[in-house]
Order: structure tokens, then C-alpha cells, then sequence
């Protein structure tokens, strides 16, 4: 198949660039002008989608690569609006390792998305146009067709910009200043503290939107994504069940989710429905699986075990054969303790904090048996990244990375939780696996 997709990539010279901050300004300003626009954000993080989704009111992906692989195209398709704007990840450059492999340059390349980093240019002058040269001639392809200059002076900039074009050969969109303290973003150890728990969110969008108005060229960058090429792609043929009810726990507590898992499972047939473990007296009855992504629960841990009732009914949900699938923050959660309050009690492990990150990356999954999302010797990529550790990681999965491997994640017919995200497009045959399994153990309780 073959679409025209306006799209755009915005990226940055290094982490810590000020992309998403940016990024998130000029979805606002081009929400302000009525755009029908998508959000996308390259690699494996799901707290800047959660950005987007606050700013522009629609949902946002993530596009990564080392997931998606041939689908990565198709993913992007399926999302697509109007006008597509995809926040980069780290560097412009920077992939798994010292390679530019799955990195944001390796997803515009894929794309065939003009890209346009953000610099920081404090301190600088004639020197960040050498800088900016190298990302210009590092690949051939680079596909950088510009550049916005941030934490400058409108003087600086009017400066630099007098010599850019004659320096540098690439197009600078505009500059941002230095932002004062209440507009900046804080930062957790995931990355940026969630969308949710940033006050005034509202307010700060509509000051940064207005910068960006006042500061970048919107026009030549809406300009400069409608130039893309067309895309094409082929989507993936997905096998369709008979419906099944899956209760989605979503809150303060529980909030990382892929949303193209979700997705998937509603193209095979799912009917998705979300409840608070935070607030909720049980989980819907009419659940045939529930389903616990990753968040914060060691921020809510008290008020986690102090809903007794809710901890009681997801025992009872497993112990009637109800499937349980968790991740991360979730996996905390179906343990016996975390930081020693009482959790769910579905598994039997303590979870404590290393204060440090326990592990962090890409990770491929292989199964030792046949559990709930996989047959033996499926393969399932994922991502970790994580604090805490547990008494009991399970053995179900043979977890490889960067040249180690370990035994992780409690699974069986009816249960998978442990540490890795995982993402279903890295194995679609697995999808199907979770599903048929979430089927016939509806079957068996009836």
C-alpha cells in the first residue's frame, strides 16, 4: 500500500536538548490553528506519548525500530493524521550501542522523514555551525533539512542566523529561549515526571505554544512535512477471535502501556475497559483477562494496599481462572510486598528498592515453556527499566541483552508478569498466542 503522510521529525543534537519541551510547544501551537495532528515518539519510551496525549488530545504512539521492524512503516500508517510530527529519542544518532542502529535518524530513514534538531546553543556562536555541520555529513543520508536553535537570545540568533545559510547549507526554523524556572519540566528517574502529575499542564502549554508562535517558523516547518515523499507500507494480516473482555488498569499508579499493543488486541477482536486498582472496589466482572502496565506503584503503595477489596478481587479473578498479564509496575503490584506493604498476593515475591537502575535497555525474551503470551521458543522483544527488584523474578523467559542473559518472569497458562515491557509487534504470532489463551480460559470457566 502506498499513503501520502505529511510527517516530520524532530529530533535534537543530544538528550537533555530541551526536543521535548519544543516538541510539545509546537503540537500546542499547531493545535491552536486547528491542524489535525498526530504525535509519535521514536524508541521504547511511553512517558513522552503521555505528553503528547495531554497536549493535543489524541492519542500518540510509539514508532521504535527495534520493535516494529518490518511494521514499523504500517504502525506509523495506522495512526497517521493530517499533519504527523515524530519526537526523536536521545541523539539524532544514537541507537542500541555505539551504532546508529534503531535510533531516531534510523527511524526517519525508514520513515523517509525530513528531520529538523534542536541545538543548544548557550555558549555558542560560529562554532554551533561546525557542530551542526556534522549532523548535516555524518551519514549521506542524514535527511537533516534544518535546525531550531534553543536557550538563545532573539539577539543571538538574529546573529547567527545572518552567517547560517552561508556556514551551514541547512534551513534554521527558528530559535527558543531560556525558559523561566515554571516552565520547565521536571524530571523523575523514568525520565520526565508524567503529564498527569504536572501542575497548571494547561497553562504551560498555552505560554510555550506562544513562544513558539512568537519564535519558530511553523509555516516552513508544516511546509517542509508536506514535502515527505509517499510511504509505502504493509500492514500486517491479523487473525480475527471472537471477542473477549479485557479490563485495563489505568491511574496514577498504573499508566505505561504501548498503546499498539492495545491496539492489536482490539483489531483481533478485544473489547478494552479500564478500572483504577487506587480507587475501584474490584476489577469488571466481566473481564476475561486483566492486564497491569508499569507506573509508579511505589508512589502509591499505601493507598494500593490500604484497597483491600481490590487486592482480594484480583486473587479471586486468578484463582477462578481469570488471565493476568503485568509489566514492570504491575509485576510489583501481583507480589506479595513492595516495600513492604501488601500487595495483590498473586505471586509470592518481596519487591524492594535498589535505588539505582536494577536493569536498563532493549531486551529479547525467549520462552522456556508455554505460559500466556508465548509457546516455548517464542521470541518477544521488550524493554526494561527499572529500580526496583524482586525476592521471586520467575523463570519462565530467558531474558538476552548486551551479551547477558538471566532467567526471568513468573508465567504459566493463565499468568505472565515480570519486569520487560514487551511489545507485540516484535512477535504478532504471540499476540495470537495471549489471545487464544485468554479464549479458552473463558471457555473453561463456563
Amino acid at each position: 500500500m502506498k499513503g501520502d503522510f505529511p510527517r516530520l521529525l524532530l529530533s535534537g543534537t543530544n538528550s537533555g536538548c530541551g526536543k521535548t519541551t519544543i516538541f510539545c510547544a509546537l503540537l500546542q501551537a499547531l493545535k491552536d490553528r486547528g491542524e489535525n495532528v498526530a504525535a509519535f515518539k521514536c524508541g521504547p519510551d511511553y512517558i513522552d506519548p503521555m505528553f503528547h496525549r495531554a497536549v493535543i488530545g489524541a492519542e500518540s504512539g510509539n514508532l521504535d525500530s527495534y520493535f516494529c521492524g518490518e511494521y514499523l512503516s504500517a504502525v506509523f500508517a495506522d495512526s497517521a493524521r493530517d499533519l504527523n510530527l515524530i519526537e526523536g529519542a536521545m541523539g539524532y544518532y544514537d541507537g542500541l550501542g555505539f551504532t546508529d542502529e534503531h535510533s531516531a535518524y534510523d527511524v526517519g530513514r525508514r520513515l523517509h522523514a525530513p528531520a529538523v534538531l534542536v541545538a543548544d546553543g548557550r555558549g555558542s556562536s560560529l562554532s554551533i555551525a561546525a557542530q551542526m555541520q556534522g549532523f548535516l555529513r555524518f551519514r549521506k543520508d542524514s535527511n537533516v533539512r534544518g535546525f531550531i536553535l534553543n536557550r538563545v537570545s532573539r539577539g543571538v540568533y538574529e546573529g547567527i542566523k545572518k552567517i547560517w545559510n552561508e556556514e551551514c547549507g541547512a534551513k534554521l526554523y527558528g530559535y527558543f529561549p531560556v525558559l523561566p524556572e515554571e516552565l520547565a519540566f521536571k524530571s523523575r528517574h523514568l525520565g520526565l515526571v508524567t503529564a498527569a502529575e504536572v501542575e497548571n499542564l494547561r497553562e504551560m502549554q498555552m505560554k510555550l505554544a506562544k513562544i513558539a508562535q512568537d519564535s519558530v517558523d511553523i509555516e516552513g516547518l508544516t511546509a517542509l512535512a508536506a514535502s515527505a515523499p509517499a510511504l509505502e507500507y504493509d500492514p500486517p494480516v491479523l487473525p480475527r477471535f471472537p471477542k473477549i473482555h479485557i479490563a485495563v488498569a489505568k491511574d496514577a499508579a498504573f499508566c505505561f502501556y504501548y498503546s499498539e499493543n492495545l491496539g492489536l488486541f482490539e483489531k483481533m477482536g478485544a473489547e478494552l475497559s479500564f478500572f483504577s486498582p487506587l480507587e475501584d472496589a474490584a476489577p469488571p466482572a466481566e473481564a476475561d483477562c486483566l492486564y497491569f502496565g508499569g507506573g509508579y506503584p511505589e508512589l502509591y503503595a499505601e493507598k494500593l494496599s490500604a484497597n483491600a477489596s481490590m487486592r482480594e478481587s484480583v486473587r479471586a479473578a486468578h484463582a477462578r481462572g481469570v488471565p493476568i498479564f503485568a509489566e514492570c509496575g504491575g509485576f510489583l503490584y501481583l507480589n506479595r510486598l513492595l516495600d513492604g506493604y501488601a500487595m495483590a498476593g498473586v505471586l509470592h515475591g518481596e519487591s524492594v528498592n535498589k535505588h539505582k537502575p536494577v536493569r536498563f535497555g532493549y531486551v529479547e525474551l525467549e520462552a522456556n515453556e508455554d505460559c500466556l503470551i508465548a509457546k516455548k521458543g517464542a521470541r518477544l522483544r521488550g524493554h526494561e527499566f527499572h529500580y526496583y527488584d524482586c525476592t521471586e523474578n520467575g523463570e519462565a523467559f530467558t531474558a538476552r541483552r548486551k551479551g547477558s542473559e538471566y532467567r526471568c518472569t513468573a508465567a504459566a497458562k493463565t499468568i505472565a508478569a515480570g519486569f520487560a515491557h514487551v511489545h507485540f509487534y516484535s512477535n504478532l504470532e504471540c499476540a495470537a498466542t495471549f489471545y487464544e489463551n485468554c479464549l479458552e480460559a473463558k471457555k473453561c470457566r463456563k
